[in-house]
């Protein structure tokens, strides 16, 4: 017999409650209870998490707890913080909670207690970024090493990627970072265009050594370099974020300069880790280290808080309800900081890859939706592109909405303008405005009534659209940590729920594994028949096209 998540008594009682619910208007629920925005709020520190615009009442709170009682998430995220082997498929600890751990506390894996080496590393990564950004260690020619260029792909990308543009305002004014991740060879070119080799230090963020898109960008990267400054200069202008030593030897890269992690470490978890230096060479490593405790404070608030108000667990809660109960699979994401528009990318990966899943834990094809369709964009601009959907579209799209109450850059009143807009917008989604009350405000504009009867309809807003929004004092270092922290946990919270493996990503794997049996046919001349009629045309239509 099944024991399927969707059999369980709590998630039939869902089902039934989300029936009545559909049926009654969020504005409704704010005019009978003006205590409602208290009760759907929890805090923490100077974050503020506000569910209370969603169509959810107290009785949905508790039958969501129920139901996570039911999965033993409270048993389950301490499986996680203990070091049991949760990621059950690749038989491994999941612990970059350990990455963060700024206690005393060890962390043990196999019996064995893992902070040493993870401080040891901490401890080399200081000593590398402080001797370049100082300019102890210099490039091959004696100029100091000013231009950063992190290659990887996935985790060791975005993650750096949406860090070091998050922390802006506190990289060194000397120090210029630059990413490469996309195996096309545009994304190569133009950053090398920018960059002087003399000054340019280049981290390859690999754990194998062999990621095709990573190696093939190192090697273009590492032959620039050669035909400038010679085959020695290598060793002085190349370090490595790796495991495979052997491999990084033989690619020119000193292993004395080669920064470990481990297989506890997830690639979209890993950027708290070695794969980080980018962003500690970007804005020091005290900065990397509050990013760090941010981090781990919102660790510790996850591990020690009860469900109803614990912040992660509550946003993995709604989002399970909008999802699975309300039927509404996308989710936008959208922070209202210009330095934070990177965020929606790396959280759409976090989010996709980590529960884009359809086998659960009992070894089944589940019968129910698993994951979200994340996108976004920083706000305003993407008022101006999406938003349209969310408030007259056909199906309701929840909104995470990020807002720092105060910017770096107060200028003027463009802040306040800003906060007006978030708030404006997630009240709108609400609200909605109705036919009627369209019909009112043309009249009273002055419209005929024909002109009235023309637009009503188009001027009104069904409302009911749900969000969340979280308020931070400021994204600096700290509060960074514990938004990424704060979504970690949401997506591991959903897993359970679900009844999946959180934490593999073979679904990446098919395509590439493919594309390596279609690459020597595009290279050679033998006739292609090893593929379906469309590819196998497509071969020949691209190979002709490039004669």
């Amino acid at each position: 017999m099944s024991n399927a998540v969707n059999k369980l008594r709590a998630w039939k009682r869902l089902e039934r409650h989300a029936k009545k619910m559909k049926k009654i208007k969020m504005r409704d629920l704010f005019a009978e209870d003006s205590e409602r925005a208290g009760k759907f709020s929890l805090q923490l520190e100077s974050m503020l998490f506000d569910f209370s615009k969603n169509l959810i009442s107290e009785k949905t709170v508790l039958y969501l707890l129920k139901l996570a009682q039911d999965r033993k998430v409270s048993e389950k995220i301490e499986a996680m913080f203990s070091g049991e082997k949760i990621n059950f498929t690749e038989n491994r600890a999941v612990l970059h909670t350990a990455l963060r751990n700024t206690s005393n506390t060890p962390v043990f894996v196999d019996g064995k207690d893992v902070m040493p080496k993870i401080k040891e590393v901490l401890a080399k990564m200081r000593r590398f970024t402080e001797d370049v950004r100082l300019g102890k260690i210099l490039g091959q020619t004696g100029k100091k090493l000013t231009n950063i260029v992190n290659i990887g792909i996935g985790g060791s990308d975005l993650g750096p990627v949406m860090a070091v543009e998050a922390l802006k305002r506190y990289k060194s004014k000397d120090i210029n970072t630059y990413f490469i991740s996309n195996i096309d060879g545009t994304a190569c070119a133009e950053v090398l265009n920018k960059l002087d080799p003399e000054t340019t230090l280049f981290i390859v963020a690999s754990k194998t050594f062999t990621t095709i898109e990573t190696l093939t960008n190192a090697k273009t990267c590492r032959k620039w370099l050669v035909d400038a400054l010679g085959e020695h200069a290598v060793a002085k202008h190349f370090v490595a974020l790796s495991t495979n030593a052997e491999k990084v030897k033989e690619f020119g890269i000193d292993t004395n300069n080669m920064f470990e992690f481990w297989d506890f470490v997830g690639g979209r978890y890993s950027m708290w880790s070695a794969i980080g230096l980018s962003i500690a060479l970007a804005v020091g490593m005290d900065n990397f280290e509050k990013m760090l405790e941010g981090a781990h404070a919102m660790d510790d608030h996850f591990r020690h808080t009860e469900l109803k108000s614990n912040l992660p667990v509550m946003l993995a809660l709604i989002s399970i309800w909008n999802n699975n109960f309300m039927g509404w699979r996308s989710q936008a994401i959208i922070p209202y900081d210009q330095y934070l528009r990177y965020l929606p990318s790396y959280l759409q990966q976090l989010e996709m890859e980590s529960n884009g899943k359809f086998v659960s834990r009992q070894d089944e094809f589940v019968k129910y939706d698993t994951g979200t369709v994340i996108f976004g964009g920083a706000g305003t601009d993407v008022q101006h592109s999406f938003f349209q959907m969310l408030h007259q579209g056909t199906t309701p799209i929840p909104v995470d909405f990020i807002i720092p109450a105060i910017s770096h850059n107060e200028i003027g009143n463009h802040h306040e303008i800003l906060i007006a807009n978030v708030l404006a917008q997630s009240e709108a989604l609400m609200r909605g405005k109705t036919v009627k009350e369209a019909a009112a405000e043309l009249e009273k504009a002055g419209k005929s009534k024909e002109e009235i009867d023309l637009l009503k309809k188009n001027k009104s807003f069904p409302g009911n659209n749900p969000s969340n929004t979280i308020v931070v004092k400021k994204i600096d270092p700290y509060t960074l940590g514990m938004l990424v922290a704060l979504y970690e946990h949401k997506v591991f919270v959903q897993g359970i729920i679900w009844d999946i493996n959180s934490f593999d990503q073979f679904g990446v794997e098919l395509g590439k594994q493919m594309a390596l049996k279609i690459l020597p046919e595009l290279q050679g001349e033998d006739a292609t028949t090893s593929h379906d009629s469309s590819t196998a045309s497509l071969i020949r239509y691209i190979k002709n096209i490039r004669k």
